[in-house]
């Protein structure tokens, strides 16, 4: 599985003038509006789908401070006088996942775009089939080029797609057995990682060696009987 995988994601920025009363003398009263999008390989700007929602943490006198919006580009659109730094947490569709992004809201200009990188750490399955409509999610995000070298090797009589699928299916009682063949069997090539908080244990199947993959494929057909 990828490690982490990493994108650019744009904030985009317009404010104007509007024709109500400030509260501050000097400074007069705008509208203001942020999109979040995502950037391909190319820069081409892209929906930022790969979020669930984005959670704007404004300044605290605002009357709510904290906007959350479901629906990409998560707009968010306020009016007041006075520029500050926000944070806009942006969670993906991994559980507890999110980046938090830095943002500086200020009228220097009407409109403005700011770009800033992120890190999609042990993404899901269908969190890379999201990030792979953007680039690249392999070798370049994470997967050492030698374990990509090892996606090309032989293996044999074993279906790998077929030992994945029914890896996922198995029980808790059995993951635990397959977690501790990998561990007793795996070579110093093996990737594997443990995410203790999330409670996932995360192996890249082509950087096993052939005779655990075997053991492994023999162990699958026998709880399919």
């Amino acid at each position: 599985m990828v490690a982490e995988i990493k994108r650019t994601v744009k904030l985009i920025t317009e404010q104007k003038n509007i024709d109500k009363p400030s509260v501050v003398e000097g400074f007069p009263m705008k509208t203001w509006n942020i999109e979040i999008y995502l950037l391909d390989e190319a820069g081409n700007q892209k929906p930022a789908t790969c979020f669930t929602k984005a959670v704007y943490n404004l300044h605290e006198s605002f009357a709510n401070p904290i906007q959350t919006f479901t629906e990409a580009p998560f707009r968010c659109e306020n009016e007041g006088w006075g520029e500050f730094d926000m944070l806009i947490d942006c969670y993906t569709t991994e559980k507890g996942g999110k980046n938090t992004l830095i943002h500086d809201l200020n009228f220097h200009s009407p409109h403005y775009e700011t770009k800033h990188p992120v890190v999609f750490k042990n993404p899901s399955a269908s969190l890379v089939n999201m990030l792979r409509e953007t680039g690249p999610v392999g070798d370049e995000n994470g997967a050492r080029k030698k374990e990509e070298k090892k996606r090309k090797r032989p293996t044999g009589s074993v279906d790998m797609e077929k030992l994945a699928d029914g890896l996922v299916k198995l029980d808790e009682e059995q993951l635990l057995h397959v977690v501790q063949l990998i561990h007793d069997n795996k070579s110093d090539d093996t990737y594997t990682k443990n995410d203790i908080e999330q409670g996932e244990f995360h192996v890249d199947l082509y950087t096993l060696p052939e005779a655990l993959v075997k053991m492994l494929w023999d162990y699958i057909l026998t709880t399919q009987r």
